[in-house]
């Protein structure tokens, strides 16, 4: 069995939501002409060194209907991956949803979305590292809180019905995967976020902001919330039913707590609950400390990336700015266990969040669009050689059971999967039991 090692990763954008009342998708791998080369996309993945990659099929064109699936682009790309031996953190539902599901207002999205995740476990069952839906209390707020994408509602209730269903959605696909390969493991790339209040008469709205936060994980790991929320859940549409189905239904013990962070996670709250970005005053130490605390789970940095402006070099500071706070993190004993810079190639018109078809492209990548490599791109190459062999030699809380493509069939990785379907039958002590290293 191979030694343990840090999850350096990088992501190949594929937001899909759709904007002008449905008429128009923002399909990201589209617009940053992956689907023309995904070979040469892989390549790049290779040349920096990197063996995990958010990655996943355009949820559009893959799911056709209910139990019928085209996993033409599927079947090449990820039996390429297999072949690579690079390790997809599977991506199966970001930011939108097909046509003929309409959007997140629809009651059925949890169960359809559950079997469209168990039918893709079946087709790939070497894959073990699944994030089911990126950014659950982000899609739900751009959705029906702003009313920038999807159904674009704007109200409570609309946000309550969304992230429910989002949620659920979740868990309900974290069950179906587990039922086809017992020990996956489950990535919930989260936006992390925290309000400041910007005085004394904002205390209370940033305190509710500040609650509001933790609701889609909350809800996933079946976590309590607190009064002010139980309340606003209520309040908003969502039974007591709904609510003590996450208390119930939850697979904390086969999660890693994703936290994305940006300059913009970070917000100033005025008195009448409206906000402004702050830019970082926190930082990522901070802030994933808090989330840490709350759930007390394995934690990964899985979004980051900041324009390359005019000096060249903004985008490689941040790099290093967050890294050396993924250090302070790891330094202060909270087991995190990778990094990711987001993602491989630049994005478009992710300068505003999708709701403009502009053409304009965002220099976030490791790479251009013409697939030459940035100056973050040799930054990260050169990071990831550096500390790739440190960081398990010098911490036993990075060892995670993780099968490689080309384990998957060996023997001990079949008496891991048998092992985690006799610990899936047995009794679990609370639903609070983080995952636990295993060599």
């Amino acid at each position: 069995m191979p030694a343990p090692q840090f999850l350096f990763a990088t992501g190949i954008e594929n937001s899909n939501p759709t904007i002008q009342n449905g008429k128009l998708r923002q399909d990201e791998l589209e617009k940053c002409g992956h689907y023309k080369f995904w070979q040469k996309d892989f390549d790049l993945v290779q040349e920096l060194g990197i063996q995990f990659l958010r990655y996943g099929p355009p949820i559009h064109t893959t799911w056709t209907g209910v139990g019928k699936y085209d996993w033409s682009f599927a079947d090449e790309t990820f039996n390429d991956l297999r072949r690579r031996n690079i390790m997809p953190i599977v991506d199966l539902c970001h930011f939108g949803v097909p046509d003929w599901l309409g959007n997140f207002q629809n009651p059925d999205f949890p169960e359809l979305f559950g079997q469209y995740a168990g039918a893709f476990a079946q087709r790939f069952p070497w894959v073990q590292l699944y994030t089911p839906v990126n950014e659950m209390y982000v899609c739900a707020e751009f959705s029906a809180l702003y009313g920038w994408w999807n159904e674009q509602l704007s109200s409570d209730q609309a946000f309550v019905t969304a992230l429910k269903h989002i949620v659920k959605g979740n868990v309900l696909a974290m069950h179906a995967i587990s039922a086809v390969r017992p020990d996956a493991l489950f990535i919930q790339s989260e936006s992390s976020e925290y309000f400041h209040a910007d005085s004394p008469a904002a205390i209370k709205p940033a305190e509710l902001l500040n609650a509001k936060r933790f609701l889609s994980l909350d809800l996933n790991y079946g976590r309590r919330v607190d009064s002010d929320m139980y309340e606003y859940l209520m309040d908003s549409g969502m039974t007591r039913e709904e609510y003590h189905f996450f208390l119930e239904n939850n697979l904390k013990h086969q999660c890693i707590m994703g936290n994305d962070y940006y300059k913009t996670n970070e917000h100033r709250v005025r008195p009448d609950g409206s906000t402004t970005a702050s830019g970082e005053i926190f930082g990522y130490h901070v802030i994933t400390t808090q989330y840490h605390d709350r759930y007390r789970l394995p934690v990964m940095h899985t979004e980051t990336n900041l324009w390359q402006g005019p000096k060249g070099t903004e985008a490689v500071d941040w790099l290093w700015k967050e890294w050396a706070n993924v250090l302070r993190v790891r330094n202060d004993g909270v087991p995190i266990v990778g990094f990711t810079w987001y993602s491989l190639i630049d994005q478009v018109d992710w300068d505003t969040a999708l709701r403009e078809n502009n053409g304009v492209v965002n220099p976030l990548g490791l790479y251009d669009l013409n697939r030459n490599i940035r100056p973050v791109g040799e930054a990260y190459k050169k990071l990831i050689s550096q500390w790739q062999q440190v960081l398990p030699a010098q911490s036993m809380c990075l060892q995670m059971p993780l099968v490689m493509p080309n384990e998957s069939n060996d023997a001990w990785a079949q008496k891991k999967r048998l092992d985690a379907q006799l610990a899936q039958d047995a009794p679990i002590a609370s639903a609070d039991t983080p995952l636990q290293s295993a060599s």
